[in-house]
């Protein structure tokens, strides 16, 4: 269907000016009054010790939390396309299933599960604390993200086909040289997409997180429990500002470095 010179523009300028209203707006007004008193002010309160402890807190997180979900993610998504067994059905929609359950019934969910009283509740005996620590925080946090490298490497994997791999067994070679040396390679960058988008869930992640978590600085307070932490409890607006902006910029790598990466992709 051709359309209009007239109707093309309208339907940009909706669609820009949509975008400008919900996410550039917003933003930019974060950025405004974050830097609205000098970028001194900004640096002041986002070297604080719980700014600094929080962003020690979320990368130590996406450190733990990123080999977990690619381990799991390649192994799954392997089995998905190149096996045939009982239940992969089931198996698929497993793997979406934190696309659709909000991430605050999830943080519940593992209260029940870990917390005192819940049913693996008696590690807490042992001296393992899950709940209101960062091995809770971490298992929310892979909850979350777990369906991004499933769903990057998927495709790729049905897009190349196996006819290299059974060459390969083909001339003798194992089943560990054939995916270090024919698979790991040909969906290098449907991995990387993945690791990508799971760096920025983890990095953002919220709902979940703050339900296992004491919110305690020093302890288990991530970068967006100290924006809630300064601007609910706190009503320290700005420092929440300096907080966000400076998870804001974390995002806006993430986000650069997946463009990079589609873009190499593409050119491949």
């Amino acid at each position: 269907m051709k359309l209009s010179a007239l109707t093309r523009i309208s339907l940009r300028t909706v669609a820009l000016g949509y975008l400008f209203a919900l996410l550039l707006l917003p933003l930019l007004i974060i950025l405004w009054r974050t830097f609205g008193q000098g970028i001194g002010a900004f640096i002041d309160w986002i070297t604080t010790p719980a700014a600094i402890s929080a962003f020690q807190l979320s990368l130590l997180i996406v450190v733990i939390v990123v080999p977990i979900n690619v381990v799991f993610g390649v192994v799954t998504a392997l089995a998905l396309v190149r096996g045939k067994f009982p239940g992969r059905t089931l198996v698929q929609g497993m793997v979406d299933l934190p696309f659709a359950v909000s991430p605050v019934v999830v943080g519940v969910s593992l209260i029940l599960l870990w917390g005192a009283g819940g049913w693996f509740g008696g590690l807490e005996d042992l001296g393992l604390k899950i709940i209101f620590s960062l091995p809770g925080m971490v298992i929310a946090t892979i909850f979350v993200t777990l369906p991004f490298v499933v769903r990057e490497v998927e495709p790729v994997l049905h897009e190349i086909g196996d006819d290299q791999e059974q060459a390969a067994a083909t001339l003798g070679a194992s089943g560990w040289q054939t995916f270090w040396r024919i698979t790991l390679p040909a969906i290098r960058w449907g991995l990387t997409y993945g690791v990508v988008l799971t760096v920025a869930r983890a990095l953002g992640e919220f709902g979940a997180v703050i339900m296992v978590s004491s919110a305690l600085p020093g302890e288990s307070l991530t970068l967006t429990l100290l924006v809630h932490r300064r601007y609910i409890n706190d009503h320290n607006t700005f420092g929440a500002y300096c907080a966000a902006t400076l998870l804001m910029g974390m995002a806006l790598l993430t986000l650069l470095l997946m463009t990079l990466l589609e873009r190499k992709r593409s050119a491949k």
